[in-house]
């Protein structure tokens, strides 16, 4: 132990020497880093009856010998499904008798490289590796039909592998992608996002980007509302970045890689397309609360099974990991995230006691964290391969389970502009402008480079200039889409007015510097930027309208906005508008 406070000092007193932030905006940050990894020691009977949690609650393993024990879910029939990463496999406890400890040893039911998130609906199970979905039908004896794959085209992994499933109350399956790196620009826009998905996984969209690593995720009983807790950035010192509890909306950016916490700025990352940091933290959404850094989140859950005392519903229950970049341990324990009124008001440690021997030695690292058909929590821990129960043993618990999650508000974020008129359908046109591609004629078939099936870069675009034109814009959309009527293909704005073309291939980037300043919005894929045409393979040929406007002003709109705030933007701004369509289907299904 002696030799390991010594190395934990030196690298402490290494990275406090040299780590500079230092980029060409003239930024030059000192911080002191360390790395601190506590030892795993064995989770002992005595250990685990020195676990701490408030009065009347009683922490008692319900498995052990479990390894790398990860993502829980538990069925409506009280069957317990556990994933093994390290493993690659999902385990199955139950607890036939009642009395809170697993029937005998874990039956292996699904073998998968890299198993992970784990989802239950309509008597199904989902299963996510770092690439894939899988769904398998659940028998009655709890054990698994065949896997099929429904989705095995995940963006890579990098630093954060861990992908997690969550179906909302909106019946849509939501899937969490961390990011590749610490910080950095992306290139694929689905990593460091929260996905949203069918449940048959044919359709997927970006739900919300700037999310570093959001593991954990789950709905407010009472208002049906998104919240997830994101990990910091590393080694930004002890106490910076806390750890992120966000309310997740559609289309929003929670700041990442640029931007942290309530609005600072990360000392090293650049925004692409020349985008100041100012800008991009004006564009993106502050957390809602932070916790200690470093603590690592892992699942969440929300409370609403009565089994608690009432205070407790409508609460949340948070698994943190434990730090390894901070020079004292940090998290190692549950916590809750006290609500009111749909609000959080504070985190606090639910749970503790995982830290041993004054914080240098430790007997779980929590990661799964799940409801029992009876009430109780269960925690997975990764590091001893225990599986904790917490179970309230007061006279005082609640009257009985709430109702779900209300589905309204997702099925209100997913529809806001679905089943409307095209652009230019809903702008006054004062004048018409020829619209030409090299590459089609109006009418004729794209090009299979130009969909998303094959190479997914942006056909050519032309227009006749316009007179008093101070800039132009762009709206691509495909009437012909379900369920989203139109989908947005592409949108971009403050074209100048000297422009009249688009080369084929633009970059998909919220600010283009060739053309200069050119700014582009969030399509119905969630990314920013060109998204190819990709019907379902079959579909009768979809049109895709390229519909060029012509604008007496420059737009005060930020990048990355929707269709709706561009519409919004041009109404009482347009000269004139032209369109060419194309036409694309896809008649053969693609290898995968």
């Amino acid at each position: 132990m002696h030799n390991k406070k010594i190395l934990g000092a030196a690298i402490t007193l290494a990275l406090a020497g040299a780590a500079f932030a230092q980029q060409g905006d003239g930024t030059r940050v000192a911080i002191a880093a360390a790395v601190w990894k506590p030892a795993k020691v064995e989770a002992t009977p005595e250990r685990i009856a020195a676990l701490k949690a408030p009065d009347g609650f009683a922490v008692t393993a319900f498995a052990t010998g479990l390894k790398n024990a990860r993502i829980v879910a538990v069925a409506p029939n009280g069957d317990i499904y556990v994933s093994r990463r390290d493993q690659g496999d999902v385990l199955l406890l139950q607890d036939k008798n009642g009395d809170g400890k697993a029937d005998g040893p874990p039956v292996t039911v699904a073998s998968r490289a890299g198993a992970h998130g784990l989802a239950i609906r309509d008597n199904k199970l989902y299963l996510a590796t770092v690439k894939e979905v899988f769904v398998a039908d659940i028998g009655g004896d709890g054990r698994l039909g065949p896997l099929k794959l429904i989705i095995g085209d995940l963006p890579d992994s990098g630093q954060h592998p861990n992908r997690t499933l969550a179906f909302g109350p909106d019946g849509m399956l939501y899937i969490t992608a961390g990011s590749t790196c610490n910080t950095c620009n992306e290139s694929n826009p689905e990593n460091a996002t929260v996905l949203r998905a069918s449940p048959d996984g044919k359709q997927r969209t970006i739900f919300a980007t700037g999310l570093r690593n959001t593991i954990g995720i789950d709905w407010h009983p009472r208002t049906g509302e998104l919240w997830g807790f994101d990990h910091g950035i590393d080694f930004l010192g002890d106490d910076i970045q806390p750890e992120e509890l966000n309310k997740i909306e559609l289309g929003k950016q929670y700041g990442w890689p640029h931007v942290y916490g309530k609005g600072d700025i990360y000392p090293q990352s650049t925004p692409v397309g020349e985008i100041t940091k100012e800008a991009w933290r004006d564009r993106s959404t502050p957390m809602t609360l932070g916790y200690t850094a470093h603590a690592a989140p892992m699942q969440l859950v929300f409370y609403r099974h009565g089994a608690f005392p009432a205070d407790y519903d409508g609460d949340a229950f948070a698994t943190m990991r434990g730090s390894w970049n901070r020079s004292t341990a940090s998290g190692y324990e549950i916590v809750r995230v006290r609500f009111a009124d749909g609000q959080p008001r504070a985190i606090e440690p639910f749970v503790t006691g995982f830290l041993t021997d004054g914080g240098r030695t430790h007997i779980a690292r929590p990661v799964g964290l799940a409801v029992a058909r009876d009430g109780a929590l269960l925690m997975a821990d990764d590091a001893n391969g225990v599986l904790y129960r917490i179970a309230y043993t007061g006279k005082d618990a609640g009257k009985g389970p709430s109702q779900p999650a209300p589905a309204g508000p997702m099925q209100a974020q997913a529809n806001a502009g679905n089943g409307v008129p095209l652009a230019a359908q809903r702008l006054p046109v004062r004048a018409r402008v020829a619209v030409n591609s090299s590459a089609f004629r109006d009418g004729a078939t794209l090009a299979d480079k130009y969909s998303e099936y094959a190479d997914g870069v942006s056909p050519p675009l032309s227009w006749q200039s316009v007179p008093g034109a101070q800039s132009y814009a762009i709206v691509v959309e495909d009437p012909d889409a379900k369920p989203y009527q139109p989908f947005v293909h592409w949108l971009a704005w403050n074209i100048p007015a000297s422009v009249t073309m688009l080369p084929e291939g633009v970059q998909e980037q919220p600010r283009l510097t060739e053309p200069d300043g050119v700014l582009q919005g969030r399509n119905t894929r969630g990314s920013t930027g060109w998204y190819g045409p990709k019907p379902p393979v079959g579909d009768p040929a979809h049109r895709y309208h390229f519909q060029v406007f012509a604008l007496d002003t420059k737009l005060d709109l930020p990048f990355g906005a929707d269709r709706e705030q561009l519409v919004a933007a041009m109404k009482g701004h347009v000269l004139a508008q032209g369109t060419i369509v194309g036409k694309f289907a896809q008649k053969v299904k693609p290898p995968k």
